[in-house]
C-alpha cells in the first residue's frame, strides 16, 4: 500500500512537471504565485458564510419561539374572560392568579428539562398542556374546575412552552444581542391580547364562554406543537460570533459571557436574591394593571373596554424589545433602573385618574400602556442578566429559578391589591403602595451596577510619567 502511494505521487508530480513544460512562461509564473497566495481570504469567506448560516437558523428559532409565545399570550388576555367568568362562580381572579404561580413553577421544572431533552419536547409538552387546560374549563361551570384547567394545567402549559422559547434562542446569538433577540422572543407574550382581546370578544358573544375555551384549547395545541418543531438548540461546542463583512470581511469573536454556574453555585450569590427582589416588585406591579384593566376600563369605555387590552398590549410588547435594544446599550443595571422609576411615576400618577368617578377612558388606556410597557421591560432584562452572570449551560434552570419572582409577584401582588381594593373601595392605594416598592426596586437595581476596578499603574507607565515631568522641567 505504501509502495502505491509513492507511485501514484510520483506519477503525479511526473504529470503536473510535464504540463507546467509545456506551459507559457507567463501562465507558470502565474499558476506558481497562486500555489504560494495566502489562502486566508477564502478561509474567512467560509467563516462567514458558516456564521451567516448559523444566525439564520437562530433567526428561525427566534421567531418560532415568538410565535409560541404569541399563543400563549391568552394569559394576558384574561381579563377579557373574567366578567364571564364570574357568572360560574365568586372568586373569578382566583384562576389567573393560581395560573402565574403554577407557571412560575413549571418554568423551574420546563428549564431543567429544556437542558435535558432540548426545547422542542418541551414545547410540545406546553402546548398540549394549555390546550388540555382550556378543554377541561369547556366542560367545566365550577370553581375548582377552573382552578385545576386554567389555573394549573394551563398554568403548567404556559411555563413549559415559554421556557422552551427563550432559552434557545439566545444560545444562537452572541452577547451583544442578547437583550434584542429576548425582547423579540417575549415580545409575543405581550403582544398577543392584540389578537386575542378582539378575538375572545367575538367568541364570547358568537359561541359562549365555554366554547371559546374549547376553540382556543384546539387552536392553541395546533399553534404551539406547531412551532416547536421550529425550535432547537445549537450543536455542542458551537460559539456564536458576529459578522463583520462591511469593513474586514471576517468574523468578530463573540465578548465572553459570564461563568457557566449551576443553580446550587447561583443560589449562594448575592445577585440572584437582588434580581428576584426586584423581579418580584417590577412584575407584581405591572400585573396588578394588567389583571384590572379591562375591569377599570369597563367604567367609563363599556363594551369598547377591550381596546384599553389591545392598546396596553402593544406597550406591554414594545417595553420589552426597546428595553431589550437599550439594556446592550446602556447596560442591563442601567437600563432597569430607569424603567423602575418610570414606573413608580406613572403610579403615582395614575392615582387621581383612577380614583376619580368619572375617569376618562383615553387617560386610562395611556397610562396602562405606559405601565405595560415598563412592566413588559422586565421580561427582556432578566433573562438577559441571567445568561450575562450565569452562562448558557444551565440557563434554562437557572432563569426558572429566577423566574419565580414572576410568579409569586403576581399571586401575592396581586391577590393585595384585590384585597385593598375591596377594603378601601378603589385602586388609589395599590397605586400607592405599588409605586413606593418600585422605587425600592430601583436603589435595589442600582446595586447590580459593574463596578469599575482600578487598574494599577505599570512599571513602564512610572517610568513614562516620570520622562514626561523631567521633560517638562527640562523645557521651563
Amino acid at each position: 500500500m505504501r509502495v502505491q502511494g509513492q507511485a501514484g505521487q510520483r506519477r503525479k508530480t511526473t504529470r503536473i512537471d510535464h504540463i507546467r513544460g509545456d506551459w507559457p512562461l507567463s501562465f507558470r509564473a502565474g499558476r506558481l504565485s497562486m500555489q504560494q497566495m495566502d489562502t486566508s481570504y477564502f478561509t474567512n469567506r467560509e467563516d462567514v458564510m458558516s456564521t451567516q448560516n448559523s444566525l439564520l437558523r437562530g433567526w428561525t428559532v427566534a421567531l418560532a419561539g415568538t410565535g409560541i409565545n404569541l399563543a400563549l399570550g391568552i394569559l394576558y388576555a384574561y381579563s377579557m374572560l373574567k366578567g364571564d367568568i364570574a357568572k360560574l362562580f365568586d372568586g373569578a381572579g382566583d384562576p389567573y392568579a393560581v395560573a402565574c404561580l403554577s407557571f412560575a413553577l413549571s418554568m423551574i421544572i420546563g428549564g431543567k428539562m429544556q437542558d435535558k431533552v432540548g426545547p422542542r419536547l418541551t414545547a410540545i409538552l406546553g402546548g398540549l398542556l394549555v390546550g388540555a387546560g382550556f378543554i377541561v374549563c369547556s366542560q367545566s361551570t365550577s370553581y375548582w374546575g377552573w382552578i385545576v384547567g386554567f389555573g394549573m394545567l394551563a398554568g403548567l402549559g404556559f411555563g413549559f412552552g415559554y421556557s422552551a422559547a427563550t432559552p434557545p434562542a439566545l444560545k444562537w446569538f452572541p452577547p451583544a444581542k442578547t437583550g434584542l433577540i429576548a425582547g423579540i422572543v417575549v415580545s409575543g407574550f405581550g403582544i398577543a391580547p392584540v389578537y386575542l382581546a378582539p378575538a375572545c370578544k367575538y367568541l364570547l358573544g358568537a359561541y359562549g364562554l365555554q366554547q371559546t375555551m374549547l376553540i382556543l384549547g384546539i387552536a392553541f395545541i395546533t399553534i404551539v406543537c406547531g412551532m416547536a418543531m421550529l425550535v432547537a438548540n445549537p450543536p455542542a461546542g458551537y460559539v456564536a460570533e458576529m459578522v463583520d463583512t462591511k469593513s474586514t470581511g471576517k468574523t468578530a469573536p463573540a465578548k465572553k459571557v459570564g461563568n457557566e454556574m449551576t443553580p446550587s453555585q447561583i443560589l449562594r450569590t448575592g445577585s440572584f436574591y437582588t434580581l428576584w427582589v426586584t423581579f418580584f416588585i417590577g412584575a407584581g406591579a405591572g400585573l396588578m394593571v394588567i389583571g384590572s384593566i379591562a375591569g377599570m376600563a369597563k367604567q367609563s369605555m363599556g363594551e369598547y373596554a377591550f381596546i384599553a387590552v389591545a392598546v396596553m398590549s402593544i406597550g406591554n410588547a414594545g417595553g420589552r424589545i426597546v428595553a431589550g435594544v437599550l439594556s446592550d446599550k446602556l447596560g442591563r443595571a442601567n437600563t432597569l433602573m430607569v424603567m423602575l422609576v418610570f414606573q413608580a411615576t406613572l403610579m403615582f400618577a395614575a392615582i387621581p385618574v383612577v380614583g376619580g368617578n368619572a375617569s376618562s377612558g383615553t387617560l386610562i388606556t395611556l397610562l396602562a400602556t405606559f405601565i405595560g410597557f415598563n412592566y413588559g421591560s422586565n421580561l427582556s432584562l432578566f433573562p438577559s442578566f441571567a445568561k450575562d452572570l450565569w452562562g448558557t449551560k444551565n440557563y434554562g434552570l437557572n432563569y426558572g429559578a429566577l423566574f419565580s419572582a414572576w410568579g409569586v409577584g403576581a399571586f401575592v401582588l396581586v391577590k393585595a391589591s384585590a384585597a385593598l381594593t375591596a377594603k378601601f373601595g378603589g385602586f388609589t392605594i395599590s397605586f400607592a403602595v405599588a409605586g413606593v416598592m418600585l422605587l425600592v426596586g430601583a436603589m435595589l437595581a442600582s446595586s447590580l451596577r459593574p463596578k469599575k476596578v482600578a487598574v494599577p499603574a505599570t512599571a513602564s507607565d512610572l517610568v513614562e510619567d516620570e520622562e514626561l515631568i523631567l521633560q517638562k522641567v527640562s523645557t521651563e
